[in-house]
């Protein structure tokens, strides 16, 4: 299966986000929710091996985006080979996207390979979300490899690259769930390193006013639970610079 989501969301005359375009086929279909507010529900099962996903986001200028989805993504094994998902976002001088999706699962025997890729444009703001889970309850991991890239104007903010489900992890070393919360903001917010609990980070990274907080756990709320924190302190520090959360 290949299916493709659009989410456009602009400024109207009045200066309030209008989501323009909101349109997707099974299961990738968005839905809107609020003012600059968009859930993406899955309409039918997977993705499943060999299944192409794609989702397509602009942000205009000086627009504020909030995407989630409804549930968990469970990947699935099939007969088609690695399942693919990709999310391109782009975020106009000013604007701001907040990707908050529920966790994605890769489920006994899956093959996935997931892509995020971000371009920001001046002064523009990012929340980044990920969470991926070993397999479900009681059943061994597949594999889910996800890479992250996300730049500001040509610029490069974060490259990273997460797999689980594979051999390699150092004994002692939790590797069932695995989170990450990225927030390019105001520098003025940026706070120091920290130590956030047992295998979790808060790391300042070289470009101004970019944070990411890494956890590892061997259970999903963990990782929520930390990166719930990571997004505290982030509307604690929006809030004291006079900004929204």
């Amino acid at each position: 299966m290949r299916a493709t989501a659009t989410v456009i969301a602009e400024v109207d005359d009045a200066g309030v986000t209008v989501v323009r375009v909101a349109a997707g086929a099974p299961p990738l279909t968005p839905r809107v929710t609020g003012p600059g507010e968009v859930y993406l529900c899955a309409t039918a099962g997977g993705p499943l091996g060999g299944d192409d996903l794609c989702v397509d986001v602009r942000v205009g200028a000086g627009a504020d985006l909030t995407v989630r989805t409804v549930a968990a993504s469970v990947v699935l094994p099939g007969p088609g080979g690695p399942s693919r998902s990709s999310v391109r976002a782009v975020v106009g001088a000013a604007g701001r996207l907040v990707w908050l999706p529920e966790p994605t699962v890769a489920a006994a025997g899956s093959d996935h390979v997931a892509s995020m890729a971000v371009e920001l444009g001046p002064a523009a703001t990012l929340v980044l979300r990920e969470e991926l889970i070993g397999g479900r309850h009681g059943e061994p991991s597949g594999v889910l490899r996800s890479s992250s890239a996300v730049s500001r104007e040509g610029r490069p903010v974060l490259a990273q690259t997460l797999t689980i489900g594979r051999a390699g992890w150092p004994a002692g070393v939790p590797s069932r769930a695995v989170g990450s919360l990225l927030v390019v903001d105001r520098p003025e917010a940026e706070p120091p390193a920290g130590v956030l609990g047992p295998w979790a980070v808060l790391l300042p990274l070289a470009h101004p006013g970019a944070v990411l907080v890494s956890v590892l756990a061997d259970d999903a709320r963990t990782v929520r639970n930390v990166l719930d924190g990571g997004l505290r302190w982030r509307r604690g520090a929006c809030q004291a610079q006079g900004g929204g959360a």
